[in-house]
């Protein structure tokens, strides 16, 4: 229960009826701090991290994932004061800075000159969102994967992480881990794929879910088949099986450059709703 009146605290589980009621604010744009919540039930020991909250009168009015990803939530420019404060004392811990483009830019301004220089900054990504069938036929050679799938699936994963991050998943002895995360996601059900003769030609999964949405990550088109519509009816069946079986709305973001993907998921009807930036070190 929060006791603050007013000012930062770190939230844990008796929080979790104030947190909800904050993300429930903007479900879709909130779905990834959502679904930490949900699953660590905001317990430091199962987060890796910490969630910070903002609370003016009693009032959780802003919150902040703090782990990996620093991911603000509904945040305030007082309560983004409140967090850079915090994040200066403990120290950088986290990989990126991802969320609404402007609540990532005023924690930068305040953290830019104490933090190390990002390897790169995505200020203009928008954030995408579709609720109805999708404009396009689905893929119909496109499933969920299984887990003999998994060695054709996870190159295709190493591929993909890379080209979009510009960082080997594997660099720095992360193989083990990152090929866990990959398992995971074909057990949980939330791996797609089209694959031909052992190669995986087409792929896309699912990173968070809540009961309000569910957010894909990691599409990918094997480079020697590009060009050739397989992203597009790929994504319209990822659609099409998502909104069936795990949440009533799907959404991602995708970098302002990408002109392919975002032709891509125009074709298949996927609207723009907010602009996300991230940064990265």
């Amino acid at each position: 229960m929060l006791r603050t009146q007013h000012g930062l605290r770190l939230l844990g589980p008796s929080d979790l009826p104030a947190m909800s009621e904050l993300l429930a604010r903007d479900p879709v744009v909130n779905v990834f701090a959502d679904y930490r919540a949900r699953i660590t039930q905001l317990d430091p020991r199962w987060m890796g991290g910490e969630m910070w909250g903002y609370v003016e009168d009693g009032r959780l009015v802003s919150a902040c994932h703090s782990a990996a990803n620093l991911v603000p939530v509904s945040a305030t420019p007082t309560a983004v004061d409140a967090f850079v404060g915090r994040a200066l004392r403990q120290g950088r811990r986290c990989s990126t800075i991802v969320g609404p483009a402007d609540a990532v830019g005023l924690l930068w301004e305040g953290l830019s000159h104490e933090w190390s220089t990002p390897r790169e900054f995505r200020w203009n990504q928008p954030h995408l969102e579709i609720a109805g069938p999708p404009r396009v036929s689905p893929d119909p050679a496109v499933r969920r994967t299984t887990p003999d799938d998994l060695e054709a699936l996870y190159p295709a994963c190493v591929a993909m992480y890379t080209e979009e991050v510009g960082v080997s998943p594997e660099s720095g002895g992360g193989a083990d881990m990152y090929r866990a995360r990959v398992a995971q996601l074909v057990s949980k059900g939330w791996s797609f794929a089209r694959i031909e003769d052992g190669r995986v030609v087409f792929k896309a999964e699912i990173a968070a879910v809540s009961p309000h949405a569910c957010q894909v990550q990691g599409v990918y088109v094997d480079p020697t088949r590009r060009g050739e519509g397989l992203a597009t009816a790929g994504m319209a069946a990822v659609v099409d099986m998502a909104l069936r079986d795990i949440a009533p709305v799907v959404s991602l973001y995708v970098n302002e450059h990408n002109t392919a993907a975002r032709r891509v998921y125009e074709a298949v009807g996927m609207e723009q709703t907010e602009v996300f930036a991230t940064i990265m070190f």
